[in-house]
C-alpha cells in the first residue's frame, strides 16, 4: 500500500507540474493525444472563438436584413392583427392593435433593432458551437459527451421558450392590455418602439426562463445542487415560479398561470435530471477511491 500512495504521489506532482501555466489542446495528428498550449496561445485561440461566434451573429442579422420586411410585418406585427393564427388556436376575441410612432427615429430603430435582435436569437446556436470548439479540446470523453448533450439541451429549450413566449405569453399580454382602460376617454394607442421591444422581451425572456433544466445539470454536475434539495425546497421554488412568471407577463391571472404551468413541469424535470447526474458523479467518484 506505501508503494502504491509513493507512485500515485510522484505521478501527481508530475501531472501538476506539467499542467502548470499550459492549457491542454488536442494535437492535429486524430489520434487523441494532448499537445501543450502556452497561455498567450490559448489567449489567441479564445479572441478567434469570440470573433467567429461574433461573425456567426452578424451574419444572421444579415440574413434577417434581407427577410426584415417579412420579420416585420407577418412574425412581429402578426400578434398585433386580430387574424393571427394563435388567436384562432386559442379561442381569443382579439383586438386590433393600433400602433404609432411618436418620436423622429422611432421606425429606424424598432426597424434595425429587430434585425439585430433576431440575428442574435438565430446566432445563438452559432455561438454555441464555437465556444465548444474553444473548450473541446481540454475536456475527457465523458465529459465531451455530457456537454455536448448539454449545448444541445441548451439551445433547444431556449428555442421552445422562444416559441412559448411568442405564441402563448405574447397574445395574452397583448390582448390584457389593449383591453385595458381606465376610462373610455383614454384610447390605447401603443408605441411601435415599445411595442416591439415588449415582443422581444416576452420571448426572449420565455427563452431564459427555459433554461432552468441546463442550469440545473451544469450545478448538479459540481455537487452544488441535488435532487433532494430540490425536493425540499419545491414549496419556495413554487413561490419564485410565480414571482417569475408575474414578472414576465401582465398581471392577470391567467398568463400566470400559463406561464407558470411549464415552470413547474420544468422544475419537475430538473428533480431527475439532478437525480441522474448526481448518481453518475457520486459513481465516478467510488470509481476514483477505489
Amino acid at each position: 500500500m506505501g508503494l502504491k500512495q509513493t507512485l500515485f504521489k510522484s505521478a501527481l506532482k508530475r501531472t501538476g507540474r506539467k499542467a502548470l501555466g499550459t492549457v491542454a489542446s488536442r494535437s492535429s495528428n486524430g489520434q487523441g493525444e494532448m499537445a501543450e498550449m502556452g497561455f498567450l496561445e490559448h489567449l489567441e485561440d479564445l479572441r478567434w472563438t469570440l470573433i467567429k461566434a461574433g461573425g456567426g451573429v452578424v451574419g444572421a442579422a444579415v440574413v434577417a436584413a434581407f427577410f426584415r420586411g417579412w420579420i416585420i410585418d407577418t412574425l412581429l406585427l402578426g400578434p398585433a392583427k386580430p387574424d393571427f393564427f394563435m388567436y384562432r388556436l386559442l379561442g381569443i376575441e382579439a383586438e386590433l392593435l393600433d400602433l404609432q410612432n411618436r418620436t423622429i427615429t422611432g421606425q429606424f430603430f424598432a426597424d434595425w433593432g429587430t434585425v439585430l435582435a433576431v440575428g442574435l436569437i438565430l446566432g445563438s446556436p452559432i455561438v454555441v458551437y464555437f465556444l465548444w470548439k474553444f473548450i473541446e479540446p481540454g475536456l475527457y470523453s465523458s465529459e465531451k459527451k455530457g456537454l455536448r448533450f448539454a449545448a444541445v439541451f441548451a439551445t433547444l429549450f431556449f428555442m421552445i421558450g422562444i416559441a412559448f413566449g411568442y405564441c402563448i405569453v405574447t397574445p395574452f399580454a397583448l390582448q390584457f392590455f389593449a383591453n385595458y382602460s381606465i376610462s373610455a376617454q383614454v384610447a390605447n394607442d401603443f408605441d411601435i418602439t415599445r411595442y416591439f421591444s415588449m415582443v422581444t422581451w416576452w420571448s426572449f425572456g420565455s427563452g431564459i426562463l427555459f433554461e432552468l433544466p441546463v442550469i440545473v445539470y451544469f450545478l448538479a454536475r459540481v455537487g452544488i445542487l441535488t435532487d433532494r434539495i430540490m425536493r425540499d425546497y419545491r414549496r419556495y421554488a413554487l413561490i419564485v415560479i410565480m414571482v417569475l412568471a408575474a414578472f414576465f407577463t401582465p398581471p392577470d391571472p391567467l398568463s400566470m398561470v400559463l406561464v407558470a404551468i411549464p415552470l413547474l413541469g420544468l422544475y419537475q424535470l430538473s428533480i431527475g435530471i439532478a437525480r441522474v447526474v448526481g448518481k453518475r458523479r457520486q459513481r465516478d467518484i467510488d470509481a476514483a477511491l477505489a
